[in-house]
């Protein structure tokens, strides 16, 4: 099946967006075999690819990789390496405009990245494929191999935008492993320099060297630069003012004070400037996002040169100035003061331009939050989806002990922000300050997000921010406790139930005692969280008090401690008899109702299926 529905002269490629308005590249699966047709459809459910070509599909997988080489981004080529190798070769043309191509078997358990490794992201392909197949990407660049930071790549990850120097000679010297290189992070985060991938760099002083081989910063000049977006620009216009005038005032302020376009975020002005055709057009030929602001807010800003004929017209006594430090946040530097431009020929209007810099890199067009259901423990019981987000993923935010449990998924390239288990505010402050600037952040909760987890809190500081300045979110569900305790236990969960949490840390005991009554009044199948710890140790003595109201002390009661772990255990018990002493915090206490029943080691609670025996 081909998709979209045909790649031949009217299918324009270039028409296909993003969410964030911005032409997209097309990513093609091809198969040249009937054994690669079911490993297309898998890799097309996943949403890896955008379009898929079969062995019997017409125009050929062979026209696909013909007609769309230098307009797709990354092919996927289910077969053999030494067949690919000979399709791609009469369609090369350089590193800097191939696309990535990479090479999976029939399958799926080998991704192998066969062109355009670094720059074209065939590496970063690779790894999301294996997490979704549940496979192994075969890395062989260099810097792979030793477990380095690609160094002409990377930032890119770090919402970050590569600039001039010579990337291949870079990379060369790199590959070579002479020396260490130097490199120099004067703007933007550090956090990654605590990569274990960034281990072999040089960020001291060094002596032999002029200029550092990399530098991440905001101007332009020597060496490899990477950019971090900034920069912040305010502008104000007369009523249509010529775009030309426009261009020429940012790309001359720009160029005299060294700062990068790349380093630029966006731009800021008035609300009333929000139907100005030369700052929209503008914005819209730099792939810059625009932040508008009423009068009222902008007065509020101090700013060096206030004018009283811009108070008295507009309604605050700056725009240009107090929008760009507006916007670039607490913190910000003012590093370009007003800057009028006047027309040139036949343009029309004026101008006004200010340059600020934000105290920390922001493009959240860019950056993404996700929410990953880590499961109870066990890396078997990690889905697919949640691998695939963990892949995919630059920073692990999480409480250090389930960051333990996926360990041995982490990449040196990605970065571990550890947090302490009461500080949940914290970590979901940190992961979405982090996605703001443009980094895609998992944020880690054991089981899965949306039950008694961070999905909640992390949505709700989500929904605090300005819809124009959010990152993407994206909630990745996990195996809860209840459903493997309940798979570990039998079948209690076959009739209606519902979870309580014993903690009082965040809810009233008062509230939990109504809820529990409720449990019992209904006779729910109750799944009791945080049941039992020492400083609580009384609280589930007493929720076994109220749940006998509504149940027979016979009721079968399933303990489920260290679920997915090597220290599992599983034991069945009676309500009247339950040993409360041996509950803990790592333990789920599953009640069942006045139906469910135990035998031969199961639990059971009878959905009650016509012409079913259950003597």
């Amino acid at each position: 099946m081909t998709s979209p529905s045909s790649f031949n002269a009217t299918h324009n490629v270039d028409g296909v967006l993003n969410a964030d308005g911005v032409p997209r590249r097309l990513v093609w699966a091809l198969g040249f075999s009937a054994a690669s047709t079911p490993l297309l459809e898998r890799l097309a459910q996943a949403g890896l690819v955008d379009g898929r070509v079969g062995p019997d599909d017409q125009p050929t997988p062979r026209d696909c990789l013909a007609d769309q080489w230098s307009s797709a981004s990354a092919f996927v080529i289910v077969g053999a390496c030494g067949l690919v190798t000979r399709l791609i070769a009469p369609l090369l043309t350089g590193k800097d405009s191939d696309p990535a191509v990479v090479v999976v078997d029939a399958e799926g358990r080998f991704a192998i990245p066969l062109l355009g490794g670094h720059a074209a992201g065939a590496d970063r392909l690779s790894q999301r494929i294996a997490a979704s197949l549940g496979g192994q990407a075969v890395l062989t660049g260099a810097t792979a191999a030793a477990a380095q930071l690609s160094l002409d790549s990377f930032g890119t990850a770090w919402g970050w935008r590569r600039g001039a120097g010579d990337w291949s000679a870079l990379m060369h010297t790199a590959a070579r492993g002479s020396g260490p290189i130097a490199v120099e992070a004067r703007h933007g985060s550090r956090r990654w320099l605590e990569l274990p991938a960034a281990a072999g760099l040089h960020t001291g002083s060094n002596p032999e060297a002029a200029h550092p081989a990399m530098v991440v910063d905001i101007h332009t000049g020597e060496g490899c630069r990477w950019h971090p977006p900034s920069l912040w620009l305010g502008l104000g216009c007369e009523r249509n003012t010529s775009l030309s005038l426009l261009q020429r005032l940012v790309d001359q302020t720009l160029a005299e004070l060294q700062l990068a376009p790349e380093a630029v975020a966006g731009l800021a002005s008035i609300d009333r400037k929000a139907d100005e055709p030369a700052l929209l057009a503008l914005a819209a030929q730099r792939q810059w996002p625009v932040r508008w602001f009423a009068a009222a807010n902008l007065a509020d800003v101090p700013v060096p040169n206030p004018s009283p004929a811009v108070a008295q017209e507009m309604g605050t006594a700056s725009v240009a100035e107090a929008a760009a430090l507006l916007v670039a946040g607490p913190g910000a530097q003012l590093l370009q003061a007003k800057r009028i431009e006047r027309t040139s020929g036949a343009e029309q209007g004026a101008a006004t331009l200010a340059i600020a810099l934000a105290a920390s890199q922001w493009a959240p067009q860019r950056g993404q939050l996700h929410l990953v259901g880590s499961g109870p423990g066990s890396l078997d019981l990690l889905t697919g989806d949640a691998r695939r987000a963990l892949a995919d993923a630059t920073v692990w935010v999480g409480y250090g002990l389930y960051l333990d449990l996926l360990e041995p998924l982490r990449r040196p390239d990605q970065l571990r922000c550890d947090g302490q288990l009461t500080e949940e505010r914290a970590r979901c402050a940190l992961a979405l300050e982090l996605a703001s600037q443009g980094l895609n952040v998992a944020l880690v909760s054991s089981g899965d997000s949306g039950i008694y987890a961070m999905a909640g809190l992390a949505l709700e500081l989500w929904l605090a921010q300005p819809a124009d300045g959010r990152p993407s979110f994206t909630v990745h569900p996990g195996i809860s406790a209840l459903q493997l305790a309940a798979a570990r236990a039998g079948a209690p969960l076959m009739h209606d139930f519902c979870t309580i949490s014993l903690s009082d840390r965040l809810t009233p005991w008062a509230v939990i005692e109504r809820r529990l009554q409720a449990a019992a009044a209904g006779d729910f199948v109750v799944a009791l969280y945080n049941p039992r710890s020492l400083g609580r140790d009384w609280q589930l003595a007493r929720a076994r008090e109220l749940l006998l109201e509504g149940r027979p002390a016979a009721t079968p009661v399933a303990l489920a401690r260290q679920l997915g772990r090597a220290e599992e255990q599983v034991s069945l018990h009676s309500l009247g008899d339950l040993p409360v002493e041996q509950v803990d915090m790592l333990t789920l206490v599953l009640v069942g109702n006045s139906s469910s029943y135990a035998r031969d080691g199961r639990m059971v609670t009878p959905r009650g299926y016509p012409g079913a025996e259950l003597s």
